[in-house]
């Protein structure tokens, strides 16, 4: 059985290739737009753009994969590139997003067959993207399962924080450090190691009744961010002070920097897992917080890719102004 894996460097979709080795299989196809493959040579590597429509549907066509998972998909355009690039396979596993549900909710955990309300440019694209996959299942039978991850971190991701995209929070902790948060950290999030995310894509394939589903692949209950922090502090062995500001103030300070907290980690959010958990009884989440913070930090140690926090003073300078009370807050805008 062929499986081509889109995408296959990334995040998600190299831990859908070893989950796939682990498994046994042995005729794996991955695609990704960079050079170099980061797989060993057990794994045949192409190099290419899925935006040059043409190359991208000849390419999968003369492969005749059996099954195709695809992470390279953020848009309507993208679905019907790909529906016409797997257009024989047996099974198409896609990644959507919790991001398509938006952040306007009147009860959680949010359920697949709930509202889509989606509000970021990000969401509102993958949305469109699973309606075109949808209305191809319903009007030819295209074998599609559509997975919505929830925050999926790794060693090769690294951990984010509540606000921003980068690591100095990691050397603030160590450092002993406050550090800054969005309001006061009970916002609700959802994070899974992408080991346990790649199982749950794994664990759906070439089964019937998954097909034309739609799947939350995420932790079982949620988290705060305050308790998120936490367990890093606890992870870190060092306890550090955190210090709120809501969300308005954040973004009047600098709207580009905190534009993720902005738009995604400072709103609510909450799905459940009880279909994917249904549907393949084997799944469920393995890897706690604690333990994969403790993976990641390691990982991040030996990488060397934990910033000097002392070469940036942005977060000391709104610490110091919300201390003086809030008079004289620093404004970053670029």
């Amino acid at each position: 059985m062929r499986i081509v894996v889109t995408g296959g460097n990334g995040n998600i979709g190299a831990h859908i290739i070893r989950e796939l080795l682990r498994q046994g299989y042995d005729d794996i196809v991955c695609f990704d737009r960079m050079e170099h493959s980061i797989h060993s040579e057990v794994v045949r590597y192409i190099s290419g753009d899925r935006h040059n429509k043409q190359a991208y549907i000849s390419t999968m066509h003369e492969l005749k994969p059996d099954i195709a998972f695809e992470l390279t998909c953020f848009d309507s355009q993208d679905a019907q590139a790909s529906i016409e690039a797997f257009r024989d396979v047996r099974h198409f596993i896609t990644a959507s997003t919790v991001c398509t549900y938006g952040k306007h909710f009147n009860h959680f955990p949010i359920r697949e067959e709930d509202w889509f309300q989606p509000c970021t440019q990000y969401g509102i694209n993958k949305h469109a993207a699973d309606l075109i996959y949808l209305d191809a299942y319903r009007r030819e039978g295209f074998p599609v399962t559509i997975m919505k991850p929830c925050t999926s971190y790794s060693e090769m991701s690294g951990m984010l924080r509540n606000l921003t995209t980068e690591y100095t929070w990691i050397d603030r902790v160590k450092k002993g450090k406050p550090i800054l948060i969005c309001g006061d950290g009970d916002i609700l999030h959802q994070y899974m190691h992408t080991e346990d995310t790649a199982r749950g894509f794994v664990g759906v394939m070439g089964r019937q009744h998954c097909i034309g589903q739609v799947y939350n692949v995420t932790q079982t209950g949620c988290t705060t961010w305050a308790e998120y922090h936490r367990t890093a502090m606890q992870v870190l062995g060092q306890e550090v002070e955190l210090v709120g500001l809501p969300l308005s103030q954040l973004m009047e300070i600098d709207p580009e920097r905190f534009a993720l907290c902005n738009e995604i980690f400072g709103q609510h959010t909450y799905a459940a897992n009880d279909k994917l958990r249904r549907d393949v009884p084997e799944w469920q989440p393995q890897i706690g917080l604690a333990e994969g913070m403790c993976r990641v930090f390691h990982a991040m140690e030996e990488q060397g890719t934990i910033p000097d926090s002392s070469l940036e003073h942005w977060e000391d300078d709104i610490i110091t102004a919300i201390k003086q009370g809030y008079g004289a807050l620093p404004r970053f805008h670029r």
